[in-house]
């Protein structure tokens, strides 16, 4: 009878991808301009069409000639238009008809005089580089780039509310008891200085002192008004889609660390079909591994914690489990779901395969890293060099300090991905099968020899490695997440290579994570305090910025469909504080490329 419905089940799911492959999408486009009230062109202006719930949203720019193009919208239907640009009022649309074939829509925009709105329009980054100005101290600056933008950005419309003292003492508790650990100089310095950094009455004529002059918020250069960009809300205000990865079959996989549930979108059927398959967790009671000192928010219905997802050679998902100290595969045909247990160590985060087909993994609060083999089963850890002999007391007493947490409240993690432990974060896979692993607050990466478990420690020019990816050349690309920079490292030569990111104000950006496309080598960083994707070509040294539709997009993880697209996810915690409040998945495509598998949208250029 198992076999029987294994077997039915795996028929089903087959029949349904052939379906969503060929079944013919009723597609139609959706063109005009977008001027000022004098006929004048808007260049550059993003134009978002949504439909559906959960939404679906397709951007496109604003041409020179201020015309636009959106194909591969849903015939027959409504969509709401959302036409945006700093520096100019919003125009918006709830209920637009779309025809059968192709429906002309022209929109005119009026130029914002009130400062305080266009300020508000700025990415958060703007306004963060007001407190990081405002703090006279280069270490305590490095730190509160790292340690106040591990989850959500800073400095966008909710963290820079004016607080009293009490709610800032409860703010700090908070962040201290979900792992953010800060200098008590910093802490103590902290309700003035974003107070007084963030007073509206200050940071508006700072922030808009130039708008009247023409490169106050020039629109984007013609190269990146060539792209094209999709949205797909996935969860709801009480999650976070923390980390995506493109399957085999074309359909993207993204956890949801909030609610403990694996989400799979479709994006070649009309509008992304979704799905979403709870994760398994009933050894696990709440808390998961850390009992009371795992706080979590209070929407938040998580024992196990999803975090990291990646694809396995043979097609199965495996994630780490950071809350549950687990590792899970999930298999795409069949729904079934494997569970390993971690031998040692807590809270495994970041996952890659080895050509082998092994998985190895951080272990960010315990200082570890992980091997396990799903073909033979095997589990090795190694504990990595800590800092000093007193953090290595501390690490190694956290087993009773999180066994005690399982029977009282012990009052949060101890400074989890604060200062007070160094924090494995980044893994990759060298060519020569060596694993590279960052220490984030330690500020090194280190090479793991894959057979021996021997430690090489590599000190970084910059602070806060996060995570990290090998080229085709076996070439080293991190992201300085605390020092707003791109960094190669050679692990021939030992030598490193480093570039200032380009997003302004200099220095405000604070890099998530990379990816590579080792087709072409070219790196993709993550914009995660200023909105953007950021392109990065190694042979000219040419950066590109893409702006992304959405405010308050915190990214996180990098992945890259066969037709050049680029995939990352929207996961702001809380993802209340996201325009629309809903998490989502994002790809980027430069030049319009098409969503493989959707030959009905084929040319999704917008204006040139």
């Amino acid at each position: 009878m198992t076999k029987t419905k294994s077997f039915l089940g795996s028929l089903a799911a087959a029949l349904a991808l052939v379906a969503s492959v060929v079944a013919p999408a009723r597609s139609a486009d959706l063109v005009g301009r977008v001027a000022d009230a004098a006929g004048a062109p808007v260049a550059g202006a993003m134009v978002t069409a949504g439909h559906g719930w959960p939404l679906h949203e397709r951007t496109v720019f604003s041409g020179d000639d201020g015309r636009y193009r959106i194909t591969g919208l849903v015939a027959d239907s409504e969509h709401t238009l959302r036409v945006r640009r700093i520096g100019w009022k919003d125009a918006r649309v709830e209920a637009l008809p779309i025809g059968a074939a192709s429906t002309t829509h022209d929109v005119v925009l009026a130029r914002e005089t009130d400062p305080a709105a266009v300020a508000a329009q700025l990415p958060a980054n703007h306004w963060y580089q007001l407190a990081l100005t405002n703090l006279d101290d280069d270490h305590l600056r490095e730190q509160l780039r790292r340690q106040c933008t591990y989850c959500h950005q800073q400095g966008s419309r909710i963290t820079r509310q004016q607080r009293s003292p009490e709610e800032w003492q409860k703010v700090l508790a908070l962040m201290e008891r979900m792992g953010a650990g800060l200098d008590p100089e910093l802490a103590a310095r902290i309700p003035e200085l974003f107070n007084t950094s963030y007073d509206p009455a200050t940071a508006v004529p700072a922030l808009t002192a130039r708008m009247a002059e023409p490169d106050f918020a020039p629109p984007p250069v013609a190269e990146v008004r060539r792209a094209v960009v999709d949205e797909y809300g996935l969860g709801h205000a009480g999650s976070m889609q923390h980390d995506i990865a493109l399957g085999h079959d074309g359909r993207i996989y993204s956890v949801d660390m909030l609610q403990d549930v694996l989400f799979r979108l479709d994006p070649r059927s009309p509008d992304g079909t979704r799905e979403q398959f709870k994760i398994p967790r009933d050894d696990v009671g709440p808390g998961g591994a850390f009992g009371s000192a795992g706080i979590l928010p209070p929407n938040a219905d998580a024992k196990v914690g999803p975090h990291s997802v990646q694809v396995a050679p043979d097609g199965g998902v495996w994630i780490t489990l950071a809350i549950g100290n687990q590792l899970a595969r999930f298999d795409p045909v069949t729904a079934e779901w494997r569970k390993e247990t971690l031998p040692e160590g807590f809270y495994p985060h970041t996952l890659r395969f080895d050509p082998k087909g092994r998985i190895w993994y951080s272990i960010a609060v315990s200082n570890h890293v992980g091997m396990f083999d799903p073909a033979t089963g095997e589990h090795r850890v190694a504990r990595l060099p800590a800092r000093s002999a007193g953090e290595e007391v501390g690490l190694r007493l956290l087993p009773a300090i999180f066994w005690l947490a399982r029977h009282v409240d012990i009052g949060g993690l101890p400074a989890g991905e604060g200062d007070a432990l160094p924090v494995p974060y980044g893994v990759d896979i060298a060519p020569d099968g060596g694993v590279w692993v960052s220490q984030l607050n330690a500020h090194r990466i280190l090479r793991i020899d894959p057979e021996s478990f021997a430690v090489e420690v590599v000190n970084t020019p910059f602070t806060a490695p996060r995570r990290m990816r090998f080229d085709s050349k076996g070439k080293l690309w991190i992201p300085g997440f605390s020092s707003s920079v791109l960094s190669r490292f050679d692990p021939k030569t030992k030598e490193f290579k480093t570039w200032e990111l380009p997003i302004e104000p200099r220095g405000s950006e604070t890099p998530y994570a990379l990816n590579v496309d080792r087709r072409t080598d070219t790196v993709w960083i993550c914009g995660t305090t200023s909105d953007t994707l950021i392109r990065f070509e190694p042979a000219s040294e040419a950066f590109t910025v893409y702006p992304l539709p959405t405010q308050v997009t915190y990214t996180r993880e990098i992945d890259f469909d066969e037709a050049g697209g680029i995939w990352t996810s929207n996961s702001n915690l809380p993802a209340w504080q996201i325009e629309t409040a809903v998490p989502r998945i994002i790809r980027l495509a430069p030049e319009g490329a098409p969503i493989p598998g959707r030959e009905a949208v084929a040319d999704l250029r917008g204006g040139r």
